[in-house]
């Protein structure tokens, strides 16, 4: 089975609220569509009704099922609004400039009804860019308890199953952190051994990567991995992680068992955390390309509750898988 129809089985399973606030969109609204039917979320529209329901009519989106909020008449607004106000009030924010960003902008509205329990997850950014998804959702859902970071992850779902955990590989971070201190680092590890865990299914062994194994190198960019490995230590995770490995150490047994006799983690790694965004982005891109590997993601990660990305090039088949993802991390 293929890893996103067993993440499809696994929402069907535990049926939750999605909220899908770029209604404007009719990608969106015909992946409403395909979610409703393949029954892998509920799903929750952001808008006026009367627009959603004549987007819908006109892309043939059969909306059946579908919950439409519209802010302006939500009957708990007031709610809403002081909550935000209260997220916001160091930075001085009044009941009606909250008012007016919960009204205008879906993607806070819909991040609020993550952050109150209303809805269990949020996918958007077919219309908007990272940044205005990443703003709603760190300024309103948060981050995790002891997480600092807000990261992302792609899995890697490779062809011949050769490497990782029957070929799927996690990598880290290659959407959010452009360079990511020893701190973040650790936060990114963490974040990622609990995809590999609730999401994929998989039991995550940890690869912390550099151009260096074990000391081979001497240089301040490997000393940063070495102190993020030493801070995963000292948090006593739980699960198991080594580095600073290179990439084949990482991944071949034989390597592994050469660079790094006696690591649990050396040859057998299914989660690679990159030491920056540079390495972590050109290196899944590259694994893609050369090896015609899937490319899932990226998950966000590292947030209170989930809010996932989109590309604004996505397909409806993005969207809904997106969806569906959403659905597993929750907690």
């Amino acid at each position: 089975m293929g890893l996103i129809k067993s993440i499809k089985e696994k929402a069907k399973s535990q049926l939750r609220t999605i909220v899908l606030p770029e209604t404007e969109d009719e990608r969106v609204l015909k992946a409403a569509e395909k979610v409703l039917e393949e029954q892998t979320a509920r799903v929750v529209l952001i808008g006026n009704e009367d627009t959603i329901k004549a987007d819908a009519s006109s892309c043939n989106a059969n909306l059946d099922g579908a919950i439409i909020i519209d802010p302006n008449t939500f009957a708990d607004l007031d709610k809403y609004v002081d909550e935000l106000v209260e997220l916001r009030k160091k930075k001085g924010l009044t009941h009606d400039e909250a008012k007016e960003i919960l009204t205008t902008e879906p993607r806070f509205f819909g991040c609020m009804m993550v952050r109150l329990g209303d809805a269990d997850g949020l996918v958007a950014g077919s219309s908007a860019p990272t940044a205005d998804v990443l703003k709603a959702a760190i300024q309103v859902v948060k981050t995790a308890p002891g997480i600092n970071t807000v990261s992302s992850t792609f899995v890697m779902e490779t062809v011949d199953g050769k490497f990782g955990e029957n070929g799927l590989i996690l990598f880290a971070d290659c959407a959010v952190i452009p360079e990511p201190n020893a701190e973040q680092l650790a936060d990114i590890a963490c974040a990622t051994a609990a995809t590999a865990k609730n999401v994929v299914g998989i039991d995550p062994k940890v690869a912390m990567l550099s151009f260096s194994t074990k000391g081979s190198a001497k240089h301040p960019l490997v000393d940063k991995v070495q102190y993020a490995v030493d801070l995963l230590a000292d948090r006593n995770v739980d699960f198991p992680f080594d580095g600073e490995l290179q990439a084949d150490a990482a991944i071949v047994e034989a390597i592994g068992a050469k660079k790094a006799p006696g690591s649990d983690v050396a040859g057998h790694a299914n989660v690679l955390v990159f030491p920056d965004l540079q390495s972590g982005n050109i290196g899944y891109k590259l694994v893609q390309r050369f090896s015609g590997a899937s490319a899932h993601g990226p998950i966000i990660q590292g947030l209170a509750k989930p809010v996932n990305d989109l590309s604004r090039g996505c397909s409806v088949d993005d969207i809904a898988n997106l969806v569906a993802i959403t659905a597993t991390q929750v907690k």
